[in-house]
């Protein structure tokens, strides 16, 4: 047995000795527990697992909101440079690119009415559904090609000088 510190008190009495040794008692169990949970490996990992786990997640819908938010800025600034682009067409090119839309439009009817005579019933339907959203962005697809027509004389423009 080891002598108690100078410091400690010795029992004058067996139930203060009994006291003490249950007091120990207890302060060494708190001490083994405390031990137990910084050795338990696997249980601090499952929760360091579960807070990186928690992060991760919150860190994923902060980024997917700022992803939408963009995406959506980006949509606006793209349509506000279309209607820029297009309010800037001087009339010969919107005339000419009316005329080229027609005549698209008068060939795409040509070889559609071609197409669903020849074509089987899955890729039709494909087909339909392209042009059921070719149809509902007209207004950016004329944009984009007003855009192109402006971009490719500005060039043709430039290379003559």
């Amino acid at each position: 047995m080891t002598q108690p510190p100078h410091d400690d008190s010795t029992a004058s009495s067996p139930e203060e000795l009994r006291e003490q040794v249950e007091q120990t008692r207890h302060e060494l169990g708190e001490t083994v527990d405390a031990l137990s949970a910084r050795t338990d490996v696997k249980a601090r990992a499952q929760a360091k697992a579960a807070e990186v786990k928690d992060q991760a997640a919150a860190r994923t819908g902060e980024l997917k909101g700022q992803t939408l938010a963009k995406a959506e800025e980006l949509k606006a600034k793209a349509a506000d440079v279309a209607h820029q682009v297009q309010d800037k067409l001087p009339d010969t090119v919107k005339e000419t690119a009316t005329q080229a839309a027609e005549q698209a439009r008068v060939k795409a009817v040509q070889a559609g009415r071609l197409w669903e005579d020849k074509a089987p019933e899955p890729v039709r339907h494909k087909t339909a559904q392209g042009a059921q959203l070719a149809r509902d962005n007209r207004n950016l697809i004329l944009a984009v090609g007003g855009a192109a027509v402006v971009l490719w004389l500005a060039c043709r423009r430039g290379g003559k000088g």
